[in-house]
Parts: C-alpha cells; sequence; structure tokens
C-alpha cells in the first residue's frame, strides 16, 4: 500500500504590513473624528467670563458705551473697557435689539466677550434639544504705522496661527474660534459667519467709535485700552471690516 502524505495544516491568512497599518489609519481617524464631535457638542467653560449674563443674576445699569466711547473721542481721553462692563452691556443692550438680529428663529440665550491678550473671543449661547451650545469666533486688532506717520488699524476674523512652531502652517492656518470646546480653523467658520455679521450690525455704532475712531487700540487680559490721542485718527485698512 502507498504512503499516502498526511494533508498539510491550513494556514491562516495574514495581512500585509500595508494592510494593518491602513486597519490602523482607519481606526485612528474615526477614533479622532469621534472625539471631535464629542467636544464639538460639548459646550465650552463660561464661568471664567466677567459680566456674562446668567438666568439668575440681574443686570445693574451700565453706562451707555456709546456715549462714553463718543466722549472719549470728543474730549480726546484714552478710555479703558473692562470685559465686565462690556457683557453687562450687551445683556442689557441686546434684548431690545433680539427682534432685528435673531427673530423668532433662533433662540439665543446669551453673547458674551472674553479678552484675553492680543484678542477677543465672542461667544453665542444657545440650547439645541434643551442641551447648550456655544459657538465662538475670534478677533484681533492689527495696526500699523504708514510712510506719514498715520496709524491704519484692521480687525483681523482669528486668534492667530494654529500652529506658530510649524513654519509651514504658522501663516497659512489661523484659529477661527470654538465649535463647543473644540477649537476650529478659520475656514470653519464660514457658515457661521452670518450670525457673527448680523451681531455686528446692531453694536455697528459702537464698533465704529471703538475700533476705527480710535488711533490706538489693545486688547489685555480682562480689558480693553483705547486712545485717540496718539495721531490724526485711524481707519480700517482696505478690505478688512468686521
Amino acid at each position: 500500500m502507498a504512503d499516502e502524505k498526511a494533508p498539510l495544516p491550513k494556514t491562516k491568512h495574514k495581512g500585509s504590513c500595508l494592510e494593518r497599518l491602513m486597519a490602523l489609519v482607519s481606526f485612528v481617524t474615526m477614533a479622532g473624528l469621534g472625539t471631535a464631535v464629542y467636544f464639538m457638542t460639548q459646550a465650552q467653560d463660561l464661568t471664567d467670563i466677567k459680566g456674562r449674563a446668567t438666568p439668575t443674576a440681574s443686570t445693574p445699569k451700565v453706562r451707555d458705551l456709546r456715549a462714553v466711547l463718543k466722549n472719549s473721542l470728543d474730549r480726546n481721553y484714552p478710555l479703558t473697557l473692562g470685559e465686565e462692563e462690556i457683557n453687562q452691556y450687551i445683556r442689557q443692550t441686546l434684548v431690545s435689539k433680539q427682534g432685528g438680529f435673531a427673530g423668532s428663529q433662533v433662540s439665543l440665550d446669551g453673547v458674551s466677550v472674553r479678552l484675553e491678550d492680543g484678542r477677543a473671543e465672542i461667544i453665542t449661547e444657545r440650547k439645541v434639544f434643551g442641551q447648550p451650545v456655544t459657538l465662538s469666533m475670534y478677533v484681533r486688532i492689527e495696526q500699523h504705522i504708514d510712510v506719514h506717520g498715520k496709524t491704519l488699524t484692521g480687525l483681523s476674523r482669528d486668534g492667530g496661527s494654529f500652529a506658530p512652531n510649524v513654519k509651514f502652517l504658522d501663516e497659512r492656518l489661523k484659529k477661527g474660534g470654538r465649535f463647543g470646546k473644540l477649537v476650529v480653523p478659520q475656514g470653519f467658520l464660514l457658515l457661521a459667519m452670518p450670525q457673527f455679521e448680523k451681531l455686528a450690525k446692531v453694536y455697528e455704532r459702537e464698533i465704529h467709535l471703538a475700533f476705527e475712531e480710535m488711533s490706538r487700540i489693545r486688547m489685555e487680559k480682562g480689558k480693553l485700552v483705547l486712545d485717540p490721542r496718539a495721531d490724526g485718527g485711524s481707519s480700517m485698512l482696505p478690505g478688512e471690516s468686521f
């Protein structure tokens, strides 16, 4: 009887290194997207903002900032506005103007400004299915002296470089704001720009007096420093607006 060779044991197919790498990349990508969506749906912590509207807090009577800014310009003296006063002014005045800003189609719970060194963060608060949702945009002031010694002021809609230590990305990728707790690049705010433009329209006069008429503007932690005395006036850089 001829010897029969025993059948070779079946071996499991092992994926190539490339397949394993692709699977790992896919897993990391999905995990990253899931994490990003989670942080986008989590409202950012606003407890550090002074003067922010809260459901139980009463609104103290605050100065008319439009008149305060105009007086500073007319009498030619510097002015410092604190974060608390700015937010209380917004809370006091936005209610009467909300019909034109949001109307009946949008539920807006509040607008706050967080002042930091070199930039401000404008934050809107809403509720979606009963859950708080925040959306914010960064703005910075850029000032330059022209050949005639005149100060040119530009309002940049970003919070600075997204990757300041990476030369390739330093000038190309800017922080636009935050969706919830997640900081997003400037381009991500394109869909949200109409609501910020409507908000700017509500405070068009105040923005003009503070950021177009003042000669020196400085954003610091918790305060906005304005000075009309530095030269004969300032103007927005061509093509720059809120």
